[in-house]
């Protein structure tokens, strides 16, 4: 996500390292910089203008204190005016209503439906709703299909009347649905067209006046470029919708889309998608956004997603087996099941600061921990809960049980020590308040 970008925009802020004070020729080469980096990414030449116009003025009206260097300046100004074109903060998602409808709109192939079980799933998951799925594309019964699949995978409910071709009854006899079975958040997902038309914009605008929705959503494929914003504003003129979805911002997206579409729209962006799976939905943060952007990591979010995966009680147990060197291998494959939860491992990893770099030319597999579980699962219980048992004849028989070898083995088992003594280090101090925080602590 925005790799490219973030390696330009580095490119750009090296011209001010080493420089010992801010000048106007070297902000100016540095802005030059930065506005080709935002070009290239995709950004319309009058907003990158904009933009880096802001960012000369307040770097030219800095004063500069000794212990702040121009480079690190430049970062911070660059990081504070990213965060503001993206919106400044989160905006979230209307809820309000009995039951609460939420409309989504956009382009074929944008990825509506999947986004629809995907807001289906988190607030199901995370905002104790009960949600109800709509099938209102009327059009594709691949849609209809495809939402249907979607809803059992998340254990949600698909409201459809596949005989029916009036997407406004549809969506009118859904919420009464919705009221009759106590579902409290109705999504309804509607045809999209291969580019803007008049029945499409008709046909949406009339499902939005009989339902009256509390948060019309518009989803946009971020891999299109300043084409997703073009999109936006034409949509926005007809629908006046509540809120942006970018969809496929984990794909080979330049990024312009995501950094500009707010000021084009004046809406705020308030979901990403970054995969397929039905809970690779993040809120979009800006400040956060504009961190990952610059390298910075995003310690917030992966904290947020720990505290999503680790229980409480079950941290204060796992503290105690620690501080009383107790910690097994079947603590071990507990605590790797639940990172496995939280996401794609490349994605956590460069959300830690100063990561990003270090790992973006790393091919991490996210099948990286299987032979590590097949290694563990070949031991027996007796084993996994008192490591001391593993000599050299029982490392053996468990590397031919789990496919592996006897080094692979050796390896997992050193590693294992090591960490053991690193989580006992984290039971005191700093490492025990960011256990606490990982336990969740709110």
């Amino acid at each position: 996500m925005f790799e490219g970008l973030s390696d330009r925009l580095d490119r750009s802020f090296k011209i001010l390292k080493g420089q010992g004070r801010i000048t106007e020729i070297n902000v100016a080469e540095s802005v030059k910089e930065i506005r080709k980096a935002l070009i290239e990414a995709d950004v319309s030449y009058k907003i990158a203008k904009q933009f880096t116009n802001e960012v000369k003025e307040k770097a030219l009206g800095q004063n500069v204190l000794t212990a702040v260097k121009p480079g690190e300046l430049m970062v911070k100004i660059v990081h504070d005016e990213l965060a503001k074109l993206m919106g400044g903060e989160h905006v979230d998602i209307n809820l309000k209503g009995s039951p609460a409808v939420i409309l989504i709109a956009g382009l074929q192939g944008s990825g509506k439906t999947t986004f629809s079980a995907k807001l289906a799933n988190y607030l199901k998951n995370k905002r104790s709703k009960h949600p109800l799925l709509v099938a209102g594309d009327v059009y594709r019964p691949a849609a209809i299909e495809q939402l249907k699949v979607l809803g059992e995978q998340i254990d949600v409910e698909v409201y459809t009347e596949e005989d029916n071709k009036d997407p406004v009854k549809i969506a009118k006899n859904a919420i009464k649905h919705a009221r009759e079975s106590g579902r409290n958040v109705v999504i309804i997902d509607t045809a999209g067209r291969l580019a803007v038309d008049e029945q499409m914009m008709k046909e949406i605008a009339a499902i939005k006046e009989a339902v009256k929705p509390t948060e019309t959503l518009f989803v946009v494929d971020a891999m299109t470029g300043q084409d997703a914003v073009n999109t936006a504003k034409a949509f926005n003129e007809r629908l006046d919708f509540d809120g942006v979805v970018l969809t496929k911002l984990d794909g080979d997206t330049r990024g312009g889309a995501a950094l500009t579409i707010r000021s084009v729209v004046q809406k705020p962006i308030k979901f990403v998608g970054i995969g397929e799976k039905m809970d690779a939905l993040d809120l979009f943060h800006p400040t956060r956004m504009a961190d990952r952007i610059l390298g910075m990591g995003d310690i917030v979010t992966l904290v947020e997603k720990a505290q999503e995966q680790f229980d409480e009680e079950e941290a204060r147990k796992l503290q105690k087996k620690i501080a009383k060197n107790q910690f097994n291998f079947d603590d071990f494959l507990k605590q790797i099941q639940q990172i496995k939860k939280m996401g794609n491992i490349k994605d956590l990893m460069a959300m830690i600061p100063g990561m990003g770099k270090a790992i973006k030319d790393l091919d991490i597999d996210d099948d990286a921990f299987k032979s590590i579980e097949a290694i563990i699962h070949s031991m027996t219980p007796e084993e996994r809960a008192n490591p001391r048992l593993l000599n050299g004849s029982r490392r053996k028989r468990i590397a031919r049980g789990s496919g592996t070898t006897i080094q692979e083995v050796n390896r997992l088992i050193k590693q294992f020590g090591e960490t053991s003594k690193m989580m006992k280090k984290m039971t005191t101090g700093r490492g025990k308040n960011m256990m606490r925080m990982m336990g969740g602590a709110r």
